[in-house]
């Protein structure tokens, strides 16, 4: 398969010299017939998986925990109990 590098190239907003561009389009070409050994191969009984680790939730509970802080204490900008910033658009 003839890989057109310079119109890919084009499509990415990319300068190519003519010398990176035989460089790309042999690594493309082996890149495809990789892809086309691939696709040759018998999957129709793999399962697919999203993941390999068998781990189902690695994540800590979230805990709520109350902290005797006044955060707003340091600040000039506040209105009620709220940060305040200035207007931005």
């Amino acid at each position: 398969m003839k890989v057109d590098v310079q119109h890919l190239a084009k499509l990415a907003q990319m300068q190519v010299t003519p010398e990176e561009g035989k460089t790309l389009e042999k690594g493309f070409e082996q890149t495809l017939k990789v892809i086309d050994q691939l696709n040759e191969l018998d999957t129709s009984k793999v399962k697919p998986t999203s993941q390999v680790t068998g781990l189902t939730n690695v994540l800590r509970e979230d805990k709520v925990i109350q902290k005797d802080l006044d955060l707003l204490s340091n600040t000039k900008h506040k209105k009620d109990n709220f940060f305040t910033a200035p207007k931005t658009i």
